[in-house]
């Protein structure tokens, strides 16, 4: 197991609001209408647990990051990256797991990322909500990696 030198896990309020009432209110739906409504149900719920946080843990090596439940999962070398910093996300830009102008992004809530340039040129967002404290993070792994 390598030492951890980050590690952040970040709740998407929004997403647990939004679809734990859509969940609540077709579960109520489907006792008084019709039993069809438990389909959308169960995918919403599956939705839930695989989108409600997301998780950033860095080590010596690499970048890792986790939505929910860990099912979707990435892990970025921290020898691919050549350089990050904080960057404010468009409300259009919305959350989840996109493709941007520029590159991926990971975002479970709020406006703020860090943004991260690869050797390659490519890019990447990572949606935080400690941005400063996981950009000083980056850097040092980067650094120590040299």
């Amino acid at each position: 197991m390598r030492p951890v030198t980050y590690e952040h896990d970040q709740p998407g309020w929004l997403i647990r609001i939004s679809l734990g009432a859509f969940l609540i209110a077709l579960l109520i739906m489907g006792q008084t209408a019709t039993q069809w409504l438990y389909l959308p149900g169960g995918i919403l719920l599956i939705c839930f647990f695989l989108f409600h946080s997301l998780c950033v843990r860095i080590d010596d090596e690499f970048i890792h990051l986790s939505f929910g439940i860990g099912i979707i999962r990435r892990s970025i070398p921290l020898t691919r990256i050549a350089s990050c910093q904080v960057k404010r996300t468009p409300w259009y830009f919305g959350w989840g797991i996109r493709y941007v102008f520029n590159g991926w992004m990971w975002n479970v809530s709020g406006f703020h990322s860090v943004e991260l340039t690869y050797v390659d040129e490519g890019h990447f967002r990572i949606g935080t909500d400690e941005p400063q404290a996981l950009e000083a993070a980056i850097n040092a792994a980067i650094a120590g990696n040299a």
